[in-house]
């Protein structure tokens, strides 16, 4: 662990500026329908009021275009994080005015200070210095534990530590680069990475990388359409991408270069339209015919990718492997999500991560039986990739 963790720091009587990520799926009423991200920034605020510090907490949520939007407040995060923490939270309407400034310095040793969204500010996204310098006014250690951040050079997750002198992660952070690096360290064998999600162009690095560490890959999804149209497949009206069949030629190649079996999927349920009602086939992956799309696993490739991963003692899983969000699709996804979780029952070292991955494992209640699951998608893959992330590149 090359960064300064939060165990090198002791918080009594300080302010502890800390960045987590409360970016959580909300449901059509605007409420909270997974709260692992919350719960997550638990064990780090823990320590700070176990040392005598208090906590001020700034995140964000959703995209809203720089300017206040009701439904993205933070103010629905309250009184989940009150009944985790089992303490009155503090909340501020506001990240950078006088009146949150104010309310920062009179903090007290076991407060919990939560502000209003970060992107409320357009400058969040531009990582304006003078929008990071006035958030820093507001502690006196900076703590970055929003991993599902921490690719991004934003004002609040990457600019802002540069005002800081004392500064380290969190536990989330910490406990995600200790498990991501464990697939690199570990020599478990057989190793399987499981990729799916609609681009080609969005793992390319990570499939390059990856090729040089595993003994398989399983490509599903729409981006599985972009490389059995490279091999000369017929893939009917499904998704792909025509600039990276070239690439995904090259990728098929430096596979068998590096003794690396690339499984795509041998057939898949084939639909008209993309619909719970629509007219529905099982086909030969590389044998559609027009008019018809590729939604999810055919009972083949289920079969096949489920015998591969029982015999992995390493998975790395990223992205849904069919339009798993119509229940009619969601076959193939949800078996997948089922195999790992046997597999790992059967002494596997599973990562899943993403947002989708991490919504079906929850769905399917199988987050109990997996090794680790990351809490950020984009992160993961860019630590993965460059085995660096920018927003905690100089907490060293």
């Amino acid at each position: 662990m090359k960064y300064k963790t939060i165990n090198n720091i002791n918080f009594k009587n300080k302010k502890a500026l800390i960045r987590v990520d409360y970016n959580v799926p909300l449901g059509s009423d605007l409420e909270v329908l997974d709260d692992t991200r919350v719960k997550s920034s638990v064990p780090t605020i823990n320590k700070i009021i176990n040392d005598g510090g208090s906590c001020i907490l700034m995140s964000h949520m959703g995209r809203p275009k720089g300017k206040k939007e009701t439904k993205f407040s933070l103010i629905k995060i309250k009184s989940l994080l009150e009944n985790l923490l089992s303490k009155k939270i503090i909340f501020c309407d506001d990240c950078i005015s006088n009146k949150t400034v104010e309310k920062c310095d009179k903090s007290k040793p076991g407060d919990v200070i939560l502000l209003e969204n970060v992107r409320f500010y357009k400058e969040e996204k531009l990582g304006d210095k003078n929008f990071s310098k006035r958030l820093s006014r507001l502690g006196d250690v900076y703590v970055n534990d929003a991993f599902g951040t921490a690719h991004r050079n934003h004002a609040s997750n990457s600019v802002i530590s540069k005002f800081f002198s004392e500064k380290c992660i969190g536990y989330l952070i910490e406990k995600e680069i200790v498990n991501i690096n464990k697939i690199f360290l570990s020599k478990l064998n057989p190793f399987t990475a499981i990729l799916g999600g609609s681009k080609v162009s969005d793992k390319i690095e990570l499939i390059e990388k990856l090729i040089n560490y595993v003994d398989n890959i399983i490509i599903g999804g729409a981006m599985s359409n972009t490389f059995i149209k490279a091999k000369g497949g017929n893939i009917g009206n499904s998704i792909y991408e025509n600039d990276k069949l070239e690439v995904a030629k090259q990728l098929i190649d430096k596979s068998i270069k590096n003794k690396v079996k690339l499984y795509l999927p041998e057939d898949c349920l084939a639909s008209k339209s993309i619909n719970n009602r629509s007219e529905t086939v099982i086909v030969n992956s590389g044998k559609i015919e027009n008019k018809w799309i590729n939604v999810d696993l055919g009972p083949k490739s289920i079969k096949k990718f489920h015998e591969i991963i029982m015999k992995s003692d390493m998975i790395i899983w990223n992205g849904p492997l069919g339009i798993y969000e119509i229940s009619k699709f969601s076959k193939g996804t949800n078996s997948i999500a089922h195999s790992i979780s046997n597999s790992t029952k059967n002494g596997a070292y599973s990562l899943v991560g993403g947002g989708d991955s991490i919504s079906i494992i929850n769905k399917e209640k199988l987050n109990q039986n997996i090794s680790f699951i990351s809490t950020g998608g984009g992160a993961m893959l860019d630590y993965i990739i460059n085995k660096d992330l920018i927003a905690i590149n100089d907490i060293i």
